[in-house]
């Protein structure tokens, strides 16, 4: 992957400066400016590693999620659940995977309108490979160490937990 030509100066400093000049000080303003910039970078990263697999990371996820449960297998509605995103995402994300052969889809046995998504041999294969590619790269935040890693967990954690994604404790 190429880089783009780097600025000689930050533009996220320099929109800060305007912001402070034209409306006051708001250091949220510059912090989800980096952070959504941030985001970018490692969904660019991380997707460019994830796809010669032919997977997204929201597909590479699913995966995990499903090599993750006892029997290789999730109800669609646990998966959005689990991964925080709607229905309709789940089962775009799932078909896909169904369509590439790396999980299968029934109908939920527990569930009369439910639906059972299991991980295949080919897709334990795949998440396997993957993620071996992804934990070389580190995830993109290499330039990063361990320490540094848990504090931008540990900043973001409070953020989550307000927005409802679980309950502290």
């Amino acid at each position: 992957m190429s880089k783009p030509l780097s600025l000689p100066f930050d533009p996220i400093a320099r929109a800060d400066e305007h912001w402070t000049q034209r409306w006051g000080g708001v250091p949220s303003m510059s912090a989800i400016t980096s952070i959504m910039r941030a985001q970018q970078i490692l969904l660019g990263q991380v997707d460019a590693v994830v796809k010669p697999y032919g997977l997204t990371f929201a597909r590479y996820e699913a995966l995990v999620l499903l090599t993750f449960s006892k029997a290789g297998e999730l109800p669609m509605s646990k998966i959005g659940e689990r991964l925080m995103v709607h229905p309709t995402s789940v089962t775009n994300t799932v078909d896909r995977l169904v369509a590439s052969g790396l999980v299968d889809k029934r109908p939920n046995p527990n569930d009369g309108r439910g639906t059972l998504a299991s991980i295949t041999d080919k897709g334990r294969e795949i998440v396997e490979s993957a993620t071996r590619d992804l934990m070389a790269m580190d995830f993109g935040l290499g330039v990063y160490d361990a320490e540094e890693c848990a504090e931008i967990f540990a900043l973001l954690r409070p953020l989550r937990i307000h927005a409802g994604d679980f309950e502290e404790g």
